[in-house]
């Protein structure tokens, strides 16, 4: 009864029904459509954490980094690995958690040479019978849960120009959303909707481009005029630069069944060198409302015009409801890789606040009334120069790694980084398949000396409650339960669990390896509260271990192994799946 009560509490708080299969499972690496990853169980607490045991645990056998949620259906748990993607069904039914089933994708090996930040994978999403994942050559696929065996598969991007698949599909309705990857090497960014039971392409949608090509028609009403006009995926970029000006669609979708709109973020634009591409260069770093059966886009707006810093625009967007000045407001939530905590109407795109969670010198605030951030021309990159003290640096105040909230504290937990760098452009070419960049940068601890946070946010009163600093930056995901926990782990390999409330440390794990994946907690066949992440080190901050990256090279891995030249004396390659009861 608790634990209804809890559900209820949390999809009222939400603004929108529970997931379907609410009793325990977690069957999507969000948990929910609203991205919250809140659990609503409560067997583990505050007081009784500290008893926290392995159950079991499960070699990938894949060593590096393992970014992906566990996926749970009934008495399934699905796991996907990093490059070469397989997909383990583990049965939770039985001792140990044997594997029921692996599918193995045997995609190409040629993907691997041009991924641009690891060869990661962040998970699949299960709805229906079916398990739904991306290879990192370019294929959604849908699984028969129960047998393993391959249903359809449909390729969606070409590696030998670059494109890569890396992120986690999102199940709405019957269209399964998946996005790519490649702004790195000049890749026109883009999200398809595949039909669920086939796998025939729906609709597709372009970040750049015409409007026709992004589905922009007489729907569209975004809430700034400088979002108005005709054509702005060409006329705000140098001719032809938008076809290859990235605005991929990497990162987290959210949805939203009341208002019947998706939303997603897209990336950087192409090159990284600023001064190659003048203008807004639409559609990139900004966020979508969509129709989902559809496409058709609703609104939009641009966190980071003319992203002159790689900030991209892909991170997760929480979808919550909250009282503000006595109303009820229907909100979406962002900490977004240009510094600021948004807060945006999510059914109109208007920012209602965008505050600092981290050191910014790139920008000195956002206009609430044009919405516009209003950049710093000081740390604007410019060719022939090093420019300094850039902060945040390219990852951002934080990067892909989601956030968690709760309707029990009203708080948002954020994993993000403190970071900033130097950086030094040039002119650069396209060659198709290559780095399209114009940049080498050097990151560097942030003011304090630190590279790590963890803090809980107010959206309400705009401000952090508490916070916890880490030695390395944080690059695993969150989770928050109903039982007043938040759980997260570190890239020298500790998995900690923290009072919700005061932040205070209440038990912790060592792993062989550095976490950077995703915790999920779902209810066992035995009706036990299990808790789960993978540990692996490696995605872009750490590539350096990963990658076995030359740490004399300050520039190696776009400039991240300059921050972690001490990250392969605290930990290694590794690809283990961790899961935790009580006794």
């Amino acid at each position: 009864m608790v634990r209804l009560q809890l559900t209820t509490l949390a999809a009222i708080a939400l603004g929108h029904a529970a997931c379907a299969a609410s009793d325990g499972e977690w069957l999507m690496a969000a948990g929910d459509f609203a991205s919250t990853r809140f659990s609503p169980l409560d067997q583990i607490t505050a007081a009784n954490v500290k008893e926290l045991r392995p159950a079991f645990s499960f070699s990938t056998g894949v060593l590096r980094g393992h970014e992906a949620a566990p996926v749970v259906a009934g008495s399934t748990m699905y796991v996907v690995t990093p490059w070469p993607n397989i997909l383990y069904a583990l049965d939770l039914a039985q001792p140990g958690a044997p594997v029921k089933w692996k599918f193995e994708p045997k995609p190409d090996p040629s993907a691997k040479g041009v991924a641009c930040c690891d060869v990661v994978n962040r998970g699949a999403a299960y709805a229906d019978g079916r398990v739904f994942m991306t290879t990192l050559d370019n294929e959604a696929i849908a699984v028969d849960a129960a047998s393993g065996k391959p249903l359809w598969r449909t390729r969606l991007g070409q590696i030998d120009r670059g494109e890569t698949m890396t992120m986690a599909p999102l199940v709405v309705k019957n269209k399964v959303l998946v996005g790519n990857s490649g702004g790195e090497l000049g890749v026109r960014g883009k999200i398809t909707a595949l039909d669920t039971a086939t796998g025939r392409i729906a609709w597709q949608a372009f970040s750049t481009g015409p409007d026709k090509d992004v589905l922009i028609g007489p729907s569209f009403q975004p809430f700034y005029a400088g979002d108005r006009g005709r054509d702005l995926g060409v006329k705000t970029w140098p001719p032809e630069a938008w076809k290859i000006g990235g605005g991929n669609v990497w990162g987290w979708l959210s949805y939203d069944p009341r208002l019947d709109l998706v939303y997603h973020g897209t990336g950087n634009p192409g090159p990284w060198n600023p001064e190659q591409r003048p203008g807004d260069n639409k559609w990139t770093a900004g966020i979508f409302a969509r129709r989902p059966d559809t496409g058709e886009a609703v609104w939009f707006y641009q966190w980071t015009p003319h992203d002159e810093h790689d900030y991209d625009g892909v991170n997760e967007s929480v979808l919550v409801d909250l009282d503000l000045g006595g109303a009820a407001r229907q909100v979406l939530l962002h900490p977004d890789r240009n510094g600021y905590v948004y807060m945006l109407d999510r059914r109109t795109g208007q920012v209602l606040s965008a505050d600092p969670f981290v050191t910014i010198t790139t920008s000195n605030g956002v206009d609430l009334d044009s919405g516009k951030l209003k950049a710093n021309p000081k740390t604007s990159p410019r060719v022939g120069e090093v420019v300094r003290d850039i902060c945040p640096a390219s990852p951002g105040g934080k990067d892909w790694q989601p956030s968690a909230w709760s309707p029990r504290t009203r708080l948002l937990y954020i994993p993000h980084q403190n970071l900033c760098q130097d950086a030094q452009t040039y002119e650069t070419g396209y060659i198709a398949g290559t780095p399209y960049v114009g940049a080498d940068l050097k990151m560097k601890p942030g003011p304090g000396g630190y590279r790590g946070e963890f803090s809980a946010w107010d959206p309400v009163g705009r401000r952090k409650i508490w916070s916890v600093k880490e030695n390395f930056p944080m690059w695993s995901g969150a989770l928050a339960t109903a039982g007043d926990l938040v759980f997260y782990g570190t890239m020298d390999g500790w998995f900690k669990a923290l009072d919700a409330k005061s932040g205070a440390l209440l038990w912790q794990f060592k792993a062989g390896s550095g976490i950077i994946g995703q915790p999920v907690s779902y209810r066992g066949p035995d009706g036990k509260q299990y808790v789960a992440v993978l540990s692996g080190v490696g995605g872009w901050a750490g590539a350096i271990v990963s990658g076995q990256l030359d740490a004399r090279d300050a520039t190696a891995g776009g400039g991240f192994v300059n921050a972690m030249k001490d990250l392969p004396k605290a930990t290694g390659q590794g690809g283990t799946l961790h899961v935790f009861a009580l006794p």
